[in-house]
């Protein structure tokens, strides 16, 4: 049969595509990239890498046990996939890399990216963040894209409002600032250098990182891809990113028999303001012995909500937000204070002090951006006995929780404490058995755990199973006075400066260390800061007598870990112009691990003594006792500081001043080995013992 030939019309769009298939094929194939042949299988694509999931950027399981147990994994930027840079490790305070959990962090500029894994199921995450100041201070807004498996990103409006502190303590918010205090002595000139004098700006940067969270619209399953990118319209020239939190948030707590504040106007947009309706509620609860209930949803708060023999109780805190604005006083309060904000408060400890109160599951958004020490802007406060405060999310506040006893049987459990300007919880003057177990801290501007026994002494309190992360000044936990006090199964890394990780210290006005005070089976990790004002390290865990000796108590340090300490593990040391006249005595360390110093195992800067047993150590960066004592240096009868061998100390010096000599050899016991500054060696990462 014969048959005609195709029409042009018909042929002409079978050669278009061949064409175009072809233009198509040599574009890849100059691309390096290769086609499968027709009828062949198309590859499969690559599976995402697999999380790197870390505690306080450490193999998890070199801390088990310790530290708080969280709802959320933890990946560090650092380890992640990214098109941005990865910042060299640093722990030079005043830079964005020493802040860094891990001490690293991730920069992204406009149209870069970083992405993680998932390694559980997730509905919810947390986004650890620095972006620039302003060029005159008070901070500026950027947006950063969230894309899971390359979906429709969501954007977060990140902010560095509540970051970028600068200058001499109590610092400020403008970086055009000169000298806050002339008179004072500074390191960067090694002198007191009066007015007039230039420094170079912006002085003393520090706190550059917040934090954001977001719940996502459904629940992705392990093995899914989050996306971070910053929009190439940012306002931020650079966006760091520190880490990224994961977690599966279950479904809000529902409470029917209680006074829901909706009953009492409370608006859930946070548009008008919240209080008096919240006050009502409480004042309703009260009379019939019900709890207050806090429904979904953000509530408006810009002064203190006073509680007394009330519970009150959230949808959790990733549904119920009480949030404030920081307000002006138009005179300062009798307490000092020149501003006031949203904070739960029990009655000061002059009126009596309030009781069997109850706060759980919401969140307490502050609006603090300046540190100011007489203002009572804290998240939680007053004098709080026989009560509870748990799940609770506080951030943005001067001090997440600040209490002022006496008072006692406080219980602090499972909170959240992130971007505080300055401590997370201190028990401040005569608080009794009480007790702060699980909690996580993040980002403060000060101690981030403390007991101060400012004229009349805590007792018998207990620290517990809590997680401290990147304190920005100052100490991880600090005992400041105290009777009959415990520190145990902490996790506590990265203090920027001018503190360590554990303190323990006779300080500020505070009443002596009596009877039992207990440091037992926590862990630090690179730990141990610079202490501008004397130009030296400390150590991870560190003791000082300003005040009065540390010679009254007995004092035992067990089980604890020393992890990558910046300069020595233990350090003991009473302030110059005392040194003739205090001591430090009665301190026993036993069943320690030390893995890596960039200086000693042991520094004495001070007249005493100090038991050691089953020591072990490894990775010393310089000699395993630096003992100083009291700088009388009296050849013929040594140091003033003993260090007494009780046996079992293992490990010795590795490197070229005593090698393979046992780090406590017995010659050392109140040798006189001071190096005043030693050289610094950066130990190994800690591995497994």
């Amino acid at each position: 049969m014969e048959t005609s030939p195709p029409s042009p019309a018909r042929d002409r769009r079978p050669v278009r595509r061949r064409a175009l298939a072809a233009t198509l094929a040599c574009a890849v194939a100059a691309a390096g990239v290769l086609i499968p042949a027709a009828g062949a299988a198309a590859a499969e694509p690559a599976p995402p890498p697999a999380p790197v999931v870390t505690r306080a950027a450490l193999d998890p399981a070199l801390v088990a046990g310790r530290g708080a147990d969280v709802p959320f994994l933890e990946q560090e930027a650092e380890h992640a996939v990214t098109t941005g840079t990865v910042l060299a490790p640093s722990r030079d305070a005043y830079t964005l890399a020493a802040e860094a959990s891990g001490r690293s962090a991730v920069q992204l500029a406009p149209g870069q990216y970083v992405e993680f894994t998932l390694p559980a199921a997730t509905n919810a995450i947390t986004v650890r963040y620095s972006i620039p100041d302003a060029p005159g201070g008070g901070g500026i807004e950027s947006p950063l894209e969230v894309r899971v498996d390359g979906r429709q990103p969501r954007t977060m409006t990140l902010t560095s409002a509540y970051s970028w502190l600068y200058n001499q303590y109590p610092f400020t918010n403008d970086p055009n600032a000169g000298l806050l205090h002339p008179d004072w002595w500074i390191t960067e000139c090694g002198c007191v250098p009066g007015s007039g004098y230039e420094v170079s700006k912006p002085f003393r940067p520090m706190h550059f990182y917040d934090e954001q969270r977001m719940l996502l619209p459904r629940t992705y399953e392990a093995g899914s891809v989050i996306r971070l990118s910053v929009p190439k319209q940012a306002a931020a020239t650079l966006t760091t990113i520190d880490l990224l939190d994961t977690e599966r948030v279950g479904l809000p707590h529902v409470r029917v028999k209680a006074a829901n504040v909706l009953a009492f106007g409370a608006d859930p947009t946070g548009r008008k303001d919240a209080a008096p309706a919240i006050e009502r509620a409480i004042a309703f609860a009260k009379r019939v012995g019900w709890p207050v209930y806090l429904p979904p949803g953000t509530y408006q708060v810009n002064r203190h909500i006073i509680v007394d023999d009330v519970t009150i109780e959230g949808a959790g805190s990733w549904y119920t937000t009480v949030r404030g604005r920081e307000v002006a006083l138009a005179e300062p309060a009798p307490d000092g204070s020149v501003h006031t904000g949203v904070g739960f408060y029990g009655k000061s400890a002059d009126e009596g002090g309030s009781s069997n109160v109850h706060l759980s599951g919401f969140t307490i958004r502050g609006d603090v951006r300046e540190r100011i020490d007489t203002d009572q802007v804290n998240g939680v406060g007053g004098s709080l006995s026989d009560s509870s405060i748990e799940g609770l999310y506080i951030e943005h506040t001067k001090v997440g929780l600040w209490f002022d006893g006496p008072m006692h049987g406080l219980e602090v459990r499972d909170n959240v404490i992130v971007d505080q300007i300055a401590d997370g919880l201190n028990f401040h003057t005569g608080v009794t058995g009480s007790v702060v177990a699980g909690n996580f801290i993040r980002n403060t501007g000060d101690d981030a755990l403390a007991m101060w026994s400012e004229g009349t002494a805590n007792s018998g309190n207990a620290f517990d199973r809590n997680t401290v992360q990147t304190p920005t000044l100052a100490n991880g936990i600090a005992l400041y006075g105290g009777t009959d006090l415990t520190v145990s199964n902490n996790l506590v890394a990265d203090p920027i400066r001018e503190g360590s990780g554990i303190h323990v210290g006779s300080r500020f006005g505070a009443e002596p260390f009596a009877g039992t005070i207990v440091i037992t089976d926590n862990t630090t990790v690179r730990a141990g800061t610079y202490e501008l004002n004397w130009n030296i390290g400390l150590g991870a865990i560190w003791f000082y007598a300003l005040d009065r000796g540390i010679d009254g108590a007995d004092i035992r340090v067990t089980g604890d870990h020393f992890l990558d300490s910046t300069y020595t593990a233990i350090m003991l040391v009473t302030e110059w112009g005392v040194k003739d006249v205090y001591r430090i005595d009665g301190v026993h360390f036993r069943g320690i691990r030390v893995d890596g110093t960039g200086t000693n195992v042991v520094s004495a800067r001070t007249a005493g003594s100090a038991t050691f047993e089953d020591v072990d150590v490894r990775n010393i960066g310089h000699w395993g006792v630096n003992n100083c004592g009291a700088f009388t240096w009296d050849w013929e009868h040594g140091s003033e500081f003993s260090l007494v061998d009780l046996g079992g100390n293992d490990g010795v010096d590795t490197n070229e001043y005593h090698p393979g000599t046992p780090w406590l050899a017995p010659y050392l016991p109140n040798l006189i080995t001071c190096n005043d500054r030693p050289p610094v060696t950066p130990p190994p990462a800690p591995s497994a013992w």
